[in-house]
């Protein structure tokens, strides 16, 4: 008689499966620690022929306002310590800070160079994998961000302690001579700036007193030219007033001939003239008209004709031409020009230059000492690590041990797959009327 029967459900299968794995590694155990002590071997070797690496770190803060008191009063240039703080950082992240330590420093040259490796490669190394310069977030508060770190790892051999310490030094040292230079820039700059004002100043200094001196020689010009003028035509005024008196005279001669009239007479006179009078007699005339000059008599008419024809200037008839002569020797000689023209140090005469020469020899004397100034404060110093950052030896056996004993599985469950599979089926022939979806066959042979 066959019996085919319906298989076991999942679960059983499961079950039995799993159990027959865990007796297949149970058996291979020896294999399964043999690959853990294979990893742990392998991870060793590495662990302790890797060269160990330390690290070293410090952290730099602010410094107090007042160190910065005298750099700012200066009014030339004005640092706080949050940017100064800044500053140091971007320094010890600069490519140009940290080529310039490492050529400085003969020791970490010799720790970073390998066999046909250049000066600029060794740096390379240095510079990417050695430092890391560690700023806060800027979104936090200013209380917590006013702080920079600096980590420095380094093989054994290495004073690291002194590297990241000569490393900040530098750094600080760096940016004090950029300021000291900035410093000398600025100075200079403010000292051409006020000089070319200064030279503004003389130039219109210059130019307002070539202004006036030309300004008073126009008027004097002018002035010469007017009374010039006017002295020409009192001068033909007088000379036309004399020839009319000469020609007067020459009539009033000519009717004083006439008349008989050789010396002075009045018409009263002349009315009496052939009576005789007895006793002295006084005549008063009253008139108010002028009496014409012919009763003065041909002697006088002529005399006074002749020192006319014999005159050579009417000059001294009217006193204006002695006023225009005086005026015009006046103008001769302008004292206000003489005064300009004669000044020896125009300097004292600039106007409005007091501000600048004071602020000339305020720049002149400036002296500010950047050499010990305080750009940070150590506020965390490096010190000698205990132990080395890399290779973590306990945690890479670890690793090794884990990575063998999973090798180790792997090589047992292969080999428990290659192997054949066997599959036992138990049938109890009492619970077969129980199994509905079983079919039983059966056959009669031999009877």
């Amino acid at each position: 008689m066959t019996i085919i029967a319906s298989p076991t459900p999942a679960s059983n299968h499961a079950e039995v499966d799993f159990l027959s794995i865990l007796r297949s590694l149970v058996r291979q155990k020896y294999l399964i620690l043999a690959g853990a002590l294979l990893g742990t071997l392998i991870a060793g070797g590495y662990a302790f022929s890797v060269p160990s690496e330390y690290k070293v770190s410090t952290v730099l803060t602010t410094v107090a306002l007042n160190d910065f008191d005298e750099l700012n009063r200066s009014k030339i240039y004005n640092l706080t310590p949050k940017s100064a703080l800044q500053r140091v950082a971007a320094s010890l992240d600069s490519y140009d800070t940290r080529l310039g330590y490492f050529r400085s420093n003969t020791e970490l040259q010799a720790a970073f160079e390998r066999d046909g490796r250049t000066l600029e490669q060794a740096f390379e190394e240095f510079n990417s994998k050695s430092l890391k310069v560690v700023q806060p977030d800027p979104k936090k508060s200013d209380r917590v961000a006013s702080y920079i770190g600096v980590d420095l790892r380094y093989l054994a051999g290495l004073d690291g302690k002194a590297v990241l310490n000569g490393l900040v030094q530098y750094a600080i040292n760096s940016e004090r001579q950029i300021l000291a230079k900035d410093l000398q820039v600025i100075v200079a700059n403010r000292i051409r700036e006020v000089d070319a004002k200064l030279d503004a100043a003389r130039i219109d200094y210059h130019a307002n007193k070539d202004g006036k001196i030309a300004k008073l020689l126009e008027g004097d010009a002018v002035k010469r030219a007017i009374l010039t003028d006017e002295l020409r035509a009192l001068r033909l005024q007088l000379k036309l007033q004399r020839d009319n008196r000469i020609a007067e005279l020459s009539e009033a001669i000519t009717i004083a001939r006439s008349l008989g009239l050789k010396r002075p007479s009045t018409p009263a006179a002349m009315g009496q003239a052939g009576v005789e009078s007895s006793g002295n007699v006084i005549r008063t005339e009253i008139i108010n008209q002028r009496i014409p000059s012919y009763f003065l008599g041909t002697d006088a008419l002529e005399a006074e004709r002749q020192a006319l024809l014999k005159r050579t200037s009417d000059d001294f008839a009217d006193p204006r031409v002695a006023e225009i002569r005086k005026e015009l020797a006046m103008l001769e000689t302008n004292r206000k020009i003489q005064m300009l023209n004669s000044r020896k140090n125009e300097e004292l005469f600039l106007e409005g230059i007091e501000a600048l020469r004071a602020e000339r020899a305020r720049l002149t004397a400036l002296n500010v000492n950047t050499d010990n100034l305080r750009m940070v404060t150590v506020d965390r110093y490096p010190v000698d690590p205990l132990s080395a950052v890399f290779p973590n030896k306990p945690l890479i056996l670890m690793l090794g041990a884990l990575i063998g004993i999973s090798l180790g599985i792997f090589i047992a469950l292969v080999r428990l797959l290659a192997s054949p599979m066997r599959q036992v089926y138990e049938v109890d022939l009492n619970s077969i009327p129980q199994l509905p979806e079983a079919r039983v066959h059966t056959s009669l042979a031999g009877q």
